[in-house]
This record gives C-alpha cells, sequence and structure tokens, in this order.
C-alpha cells in the first residue's frame, strides 16, 4: 500500500514557482528521503504535504484519501506527524508534558492541555513508550528547552511519535549533531521502521541518507531532477552535477 502520493504538485508564491509537477509516493513501512541544494523546495513540499501551504496544482493522498485541501489540524489526526527544521518546543513545559499535549484526543484543544486531560490511562502509556524509547526518561521532568541540543531533537521526535502516526515526516533530523549522535538517530529511525512506520525525510547529511533511505527524491529549484535508490542516484549525472558533486560518485 501507498502511504502518501504526491500527483503533480505544484505551489505558487505570487511571482515565484517554488515547485513545478512534483510526484512522488512513499510505500508502507519504507524510508524515503528528499534531497537537494537550498532553497530547492523541500521544507515548502513538507508544508503542502502538512496543510501549513494549499498546493496551487495537483493532488495530496493520504493512503488513497485526497487531503490536498484539508486543514493541518485534520491531517496530523488522520496519520501525519512532522518535525521542523528549526526545533519548536514550548519554553516552559517539561519534556513529559510535551508529550503530553502532542496526543490526538477527543474535546478540543483544553482538554489537550488541562491536566485533566492527562489522566488518560492509554495516552499516558504512549508518552511513556516514547520517553523509554528516545532514552529520555532522565530528562522526564526537565524543562525542554534548557536540554541539549540533541536531546531537543530527540524530545520533538518523541512528541511527533506520541501521535500514532501512519507516516513521520523528519526535516533535517541529523542538523546540528555530532557522528555520534547521528548514529544513535539512525538506529532507532531503522527501529521505528522495523515496527512498521513510514518515513519521509529532508536531511543534506548524504552519508546518513544514503545509509538510511530505502529510495531517494532529488529536488532542484522546485523540480524533481532524479529518484532512485541511493545507488542509483548517487550515480546520476544530473543529480551530481546539481547537487552532490564529483565526491559523491
Amino acid at each position: 500500500m501507498t502511504v502518501l502520493a504526491l500527483n503533480g504538485v505544484g505551489k505558487r508564491f505570487g511571482g515565484i514557482q517554488a515547485l513545478t509537477d512534483v510526484s512522488l509516493a512513499v510505500p508502507e513501512g519504507r524510508i524515503v528521503g528528499v534531497i537537494g541544494p537550498n532553497g530547492a523546495g523541500k521544507t515548502t513540499l513538507f508544508n503542502v504535504i502538512t496543510g501549513a501551504y494549499r498546493a496551487s496544482t495537483g493532488d495530496v493522498l493520504l493512503a488513497g484519501s485526497d487531503i490536498t485541501q484539508w486543514p493541518s489540524h485534520r491531517i496530523m489526526r488522520s496519520g501525519i506527524a512532522r518535525t521542523f527544521q528549526n526545533i519548536r518546543l514550548f519554553a516552559s513545559m517539561t519534556v513529559w508534558e510535551h508529550l503530553l499535549v502532542a496526543q490526538p484526543r477527543t474535546g478540543g484543544l483544553w482538554r489537550s492541555v488541562l491536566p485533566i486531560g492527562w489522566t488518560d490511562a492509554e495516552a499516558r502509556k504512549r508518552a511513556e513508550d516514547a520517553l523509554v524509547f528516545f532514552g529520555l526518561e532522565r530528562y522526564r521532568n526537565v524543562i525542554a528547552r534548557t536540554l541539549p541540543y540533541g536531546i531537543q531533537r530527540k524530545v520533538e521526535m518523541a512528541r511527533a511519535l506520541t501521535a500514532q502516526p501512519k507516516l513521520l515526516l523528519l526535516d533535517e533530523p541529523v542538523a546540528g549533531m555530532n557522528a555520534e549522535e547521528a548514529d544513535d538517530l539512525r538506529a532507532l529511525f531503522h527501529r521505528l521502521n522495523e515496527r512498521g512506520l513510514s518515513i519521509l525525510l529532508i536531511e543534506h547529511d548524504m552519508p546518513f541518507v544514503m545509509s538510511l533511505c530505502h529510495h531517494l527524491y532529488v529536488l532542484n529549484f522546485g523540480v524533481l531532477i532524479g529518484e532512485g535508490t541511493p545507488e542509483v542516484v548517487r550515480n546520476d549525472p544530473v543529480v551530481l552535477d546539481a547537487y552532490l558533486g564529483t565526491e559523491a560518485a
């Protein structure tokens, strides 16, 4: 089954064409990467998928349902969660509170953020599972924004995971991390994928991407210029010329 499909998606901002006729697919249980130079349209693509921007042309399908015109909150509740290139954590909330507040519940926003809403046993179990999975137990009661950068990244990913997504979107998950931290995250993503979670990620760290992803799409100036397995993309002359350079071959 295809979890996500984009068919001929375009996005225009006034006179600027940010995306042009982009088509891609994320099969169930696969890790797919989107790579390309800065300004290629990668984050714009994520914003279109998640409803932050409306596509100017084309369709976005989640598990076969057309979500092109859906608002962001409905898309999230239907199975897409994301992280951001710039970490977005609440200034005064602990790690534990971040994992609770992100979870989909009935009853609207206030039930989600008031303490009475946090007595839900299933929500607390999901939060606990995410806490353990990302090795964050020791930081449970720490204000998240005071933590080291790499741990903040993990908090953001754990928060996204508690939403029980079908598809996890990761925007430069290892940006600013050292090699050891990146290796740790690679192992965690493989474990998530082994559990059946589909992942779509943007990343500039090519060794990380090439060793993690099953399939890659390459954007340049909002246009897809290549796709395939990491081996195919690594040896594509068009991709080498536009982005990877001869050292990647």
